[in-house]
């Protein structure tokens, strides 16, 4: 995706906190200062999600209501939003079209989420019972299902082909993307690249299109249009980096799900890879038992962060991610100097420096 990343240059280095690298304690104040800026929008688009939730069969409204008291960043609703104002949408034709389309970029978020969770044997979202947890897997795949099918009917009310276009593209690379990481898993041969186009596909993909679409409903040029689609995808590939340094760098009541749980399933992540690569004959037969074979042992874990500390696999990752947060607010370059063009800047800060 455009970063190049040397593995062969880790060192085996350790920090006083154990990760491997000096990270500095990140705030979420960009991200609640556009939440806060939005706020209006934000507002109007969960009533919409609550109003789209609701169901005569039972079952429906009360899984989903336990999803949205789970809580969220609402991240990609909020770049909708943002990209439409951005562009110069201000609800001039009556529709609030840009607060729909931003429920419909949560829905197929949030169906995603609960066929992973499901596909992870996940029992933690969120620092809560999973979904699937509470209400059985069947259960949680038939609501996504139901929320994919919701999301469509906004589609279609909308009655954008360019937006549709957009959204169900994107939702089928979603689909990709996470079939692509069954392919991946238990495989140390895999590359960099391979990696990162299972992160574009698995989440970022999703944060394009949800910026793309905040664009064509506020009319933007094509280059408006590409710079902020080009902006969500960097965005979004630096989250899910982080994301996958948090497994290993993070404790379960800040991260609010399980630690270690790409460890559990074998999954082929950065800090696995950068950690396969600066180790010895020793650490690789270790990564190669654990990850490829899934011959895991109590203490396993604790080994594994131990050897990724050592090779300083976090720190990599998180340059990584700092690269890609670099490149979307360059994407920004173009659009003039105002306010919701500085709480996007600091959203890709963010995305790259979180705790959770």
């Amino acid at each position: 995706m455009g970063v190049a990343i040397s593995l062969s240059e880790t060192g085996r280095t350790t920090s006083q906190d154990g990760s491997g690298v000096s990270v500095s304690k990140p705030g979420e104040a960009g991200l609640k200062a556009l939440a806060d800026y939005l706020a209006s929008d934000m507002l109007a688009c969960n009533q919409v999600i609550v109003d789209r939730m609701q169901s005569p069969v039972a079952l429906i409204p009360q899984l989903a209501a336990h999803l949205v008291a789970a809580g969220g960043k609402r991240l990609r609703p909020l770049l909708t939003l943002a990209a439409a104002r951005m562009c110069g949408y201000n609800n001039q034709d009556g529709r609030m079209r840009h607060v729909e389309i931003a429920a419909c970029v949560e829905f197929i978020h949030t169906a995603t989420l609960l066929h992973d969770d499901v596909v992870d044997d996940s029992q933690l979202r969120r620092g809560l019972a999973s979904a699937n947890a509470i209400f059985g897997n069947k259960a949680s795949v038939l609501v996504g299902d139901f929320l994919f099918a919701r999301s469509f009917q906004i589609l279609t009310a909308d009655a954008s082909l360019g937006v549709m276009a957009i959204l169900s593209a994107a939702s089928a690379t979603l689909a990709e993307g996470e079939v692509m990481q069954m392919t991946t898993q238990n495989d140390l041969s895999t590359s960099v690249d391979q990696y990162l186009q299972v992160i574009y596909g698995k989440t970022a993909a999703l944060f394009a299109a949800a910026c793309e679409s905040g664009a064509v409903i506020g009319e933007a040029t094509p280059e408006q249009r590409e710079a902020l689609r080009m902006y969500g995808a960097n965005l979004g590939m630096a989250f899910q980096l982080v994301d996958d340094a948090l497994d290993y760098a993070a404790d379960q009541a800040t991260l609010g799900k399980e630690v270690g749980d790409d460890f559990r399933e074998g999954k082929v992540t950065l800090p696995v890879l950068a950690a396969y690569e600066a180790g010895n004959e020793e650490d690789r037969i270790f990564w190669r038992r654990v990850i490829e074979e899934c011959d895991q042992h109590p203490g396993d874990l604790e080994a594994a962060l131990s050897r990724i500390a050592e090779t300083n696999a976090i720190g990599i990752t998180l340059k990584c991610a700092e690269d890609y947060a670099a490149k979307a607010r360059e994407n920004l370059s173009m659009f003039p100097d105002d306010t919701l063009k500085n709480l996007l800047l600091e959203t890709a800060s963010y995305s790259a420096s979180r705790e959770r």
